[in-house]
């Protein structure tokens, strides 16, 4: 009777195991890895990144349009600054508009007529007037110079002799003044008078008072 005996694998060989693929089989196939998906998910991250910069771009396009609207503080400076200009150049404006006093003085206020052996009648307004030079040099006072403007704008020329108490035609030196009274033609309510030194001279207002 014969023994067998289990056959040994060659030199070389592994011997096979259960459940395993023979020495030679062909490796399983790679994993497929799904290529829409790459590309969505790539796509979806430039998308995100153009969003954040578009967000971060109409910040700083907005910061620096409204940048005086957004900030309260700097406009009332600003205001603040406008006003403290207009009121340093107030008295300048002031000074300028203002015209320069003269240094001849002229008063005005109204009086009762009182008729000289001169005058026709009663039918006249006087003013009582008061000149002042103040001036460096003598300047002359007549009654010619004198004009009286009454409530409804129409001037009336001076009555010589037609109240006695007229102003005198005087030469007055320099810190000297003279008052007497101006009269005019007709019943009128007297609203300024006017001087005018040497006729051509410059003119004087003063309202009646």
């Amino acid at each position: 009777m014969s023994q067998q005996y289990p056959q040994r694998p060659e030199w070389g060989q592994q011997p096979q195991q259960q459940g395993q693929p023979g020495w030679g089989a062909p490796p399983p196939p790679p994993k497929k890895h799904s290529t829409g998906k790459i590309v969505g998910i790539g796509c979806a991250g430039v998308f995100a990144l153009l969003v954040i910069l578009g967000i971060f771009g109409a910040a700083l396009g907005g910061g620096s349009d409204d940048s005086g609207k957004d900030n309260p503080a700097a406009a009332t400076e600003d205001t603040g600054a406008a006003a403290e200009a207009d009121e340093r150049d107030a008295p300048k404006k002031e000074k300028e508009e203002a015209a320069p006093e003269s240094p001849v003085k002229v008063t005005a206020e109204k009086t009762t007529f009182k008729g000289s052996v001169l005058a026709d009648g009663d039918d006249y307004t006087s003013v009582a007037v008061t000149v002042t030079n103040n001036s460096d040099e003598s300047i002359d006072v007549n009654p010619l110079y004198f004009a009286i403007t009454d409530s409804k704008g129409t001037k009336h020329s001076a009555e010589l002799g037609a109240d006695e108490n007229q102003i005198d035609t005087v030469e007055l030196a320099p810190g000297e003044n003279v008052s007497g009274s101006v009269t005019g033609k007709g019943r009128f309510t007297p609203k300024y008078v006017t001087y005018t030194d040497g006729l051509i001279g410059d003119s004087i207002r003063s309202n009646v008072s």
